[in-house]
């Protein structure tokens, strides 16, 4: 049995040069011919990756005090709503809110636009007091103008998510895209083994501090994200199954890439944003070995039927059969389409790897640990 690594020990070897850092494509196919116990000793990193959509992001923004100063307390951006209910100058801008009256453009596209370095119109109005006497403001703002541009993201990097079809005979409009009538296809948006918390499903190595790949910058894991739920069943492997853990993400816009931040609009549905996350996974015993090793014929995920009003749970789906373009419900074969970009997943894997091994990204201990849930709250309806 392979002795136990600890974070330091590993962030010594690559301060050195000596640590043997893989992707988990890489040590997926390794491990093929090679025991959890032969991983543990010859590997020291694992290096994950997922881009796909992440509803659930938004950054703050400072903008800077006016000459006289305002209290801004009704902003749009690019004519997309930011709310303003913080202080004076700041604001938070979520990824989904729309453009008045239009819904195909929204604040997703305004921060594609800010981290390309494109001016963005800023108005804002106020009722004005006696500390700030200004009421109205229009201007052009850009990354270099404002003070900070801070991305927070409540709910990113699901650790694993459903499978969607329609069993109707109308099309459905929804946030896993356009599907079509009678189980005409399947989508689904997970990077299946190169997925980071697929590759720790326990988290042993993942919590708040964790230091990550974030829209092409180094970001962190603040929290744990919303909708957090580790109370979903797993596998024979493992594997959580359908949607469980998320993660609360904090990272710097100014500094990010649109090559991993990008906007985007679902027909009769709305916007989203694509997000570009990377996660280092520290091989610290055989146990985390076992867990990187994991293939996409091993992780399943449920199918779910977005036609019915309970989205009902029709059957199970593995990412080989989910990403080889088709699947098999009820003896009926059914064509697959994958939301999320396995080539950007691979490309934030391989620029993860080559920084760490470089000894230009270092590892770091989570401060705390996430504590495991039973299951989530559901809104009751009432009038």
């Amino acid at each position: 049995m392979s002795r136990k690594r600890t974070i330091e020990e590993i962030n010594e070897k690559i301060r050195s040069g000596r640590a043997v850092v893989l992707t988990a494509e890489q040590v997926s196919a390794m491990g093929r011919e090679s025991s959890p116990a032969e991983v543990a000793e010859k590997v020291d990193v694992v290096t994950t990756g997922t881009f796909g959509p992440m509803c659930s992001s938004g950054i703050f923004i400072n903008f800077g005090h006016t000459n006289p100063p305002m209290r801004m307390e009704r902003i749009t951006l690019n004519n997309v709503p930011a709310y303003a209910g913080i202080a004076a100058v700041d604001a938070y801008l979520g990824a989904t809110e729309t453009a008045l009256p239009h819904d195909q453009y929204g604040g997703a596209h305004v921060i594609e636009e800010l981290i390309a370095g494109k001016d963005v119109l800023l108005q804002a109005t106020a009722k004005g007091t006696d500390c700030y006497p200004l009421t109205e403001v229009k201007t052009l703002i850009n990354k270099e103008t404002v003070n900070e541009m801070t991305m927070f993201n409540p709910r990113n990097a699901y650790q694993n998510y459903n499978v969607a079809v329609n069993s109707t005979s109308k099309m459905k409009y929804t946030y896993m895209g356009t599907l079509l009538p009678s189980f005409g296809n399947a989508t689904f948006s997970t990077s299946g083994e190169l997925s980071p918390l697929l590759n720790d499903p326990e988290m042993r190595t993942i919590g708040i501090g964790t230091r990550i790949f974030f829209g092409g910058t180094t970001g962190y894991v603040a929290w744990h994200g919303t909708q957090f739920n580790t109370g979903k069943p797993a596998n024979e492997h493992g594997v959580p199954i359908g949607n469980s853990a998320t993660l609360a993400l904090i990272g710097d816009v100014k500094k990010m890439s649109t090559r991993f931040i990008r906007a985007a609009y679902y027909e009769k549905y709305g916007v989203s944003i694509f997000v570009g996350v990377g996660i280092p996974i520290p091989v610290l015993d055989e146990d985390i070995a076992r867990r990187v090793m994991i293939r996409n014929s091993q992780i399943e995920t449920n199918i779910i039927d977005y036609g019915s009003p309970g989205h009902e749970v029709l059957g199970r789906a593995d990412y080989h059969s989910l990403f080889s373009g088709e699947i098999t419900l009820n003896g009926k074969k059914i064509r697959t389409a994958p939301l999320s970009s396995v080539r950007v997943a691979r490309d934030i894997a391989a620029i993860l790897k080559d920084e760490i091994a470089a000894g230009r990204f270092m590892l770091s201990a989570p401060v705390e640990l996430f504590e495991k849930t039973s299951g989530l709250n559901s809104l009751e309806v009432r009038l």
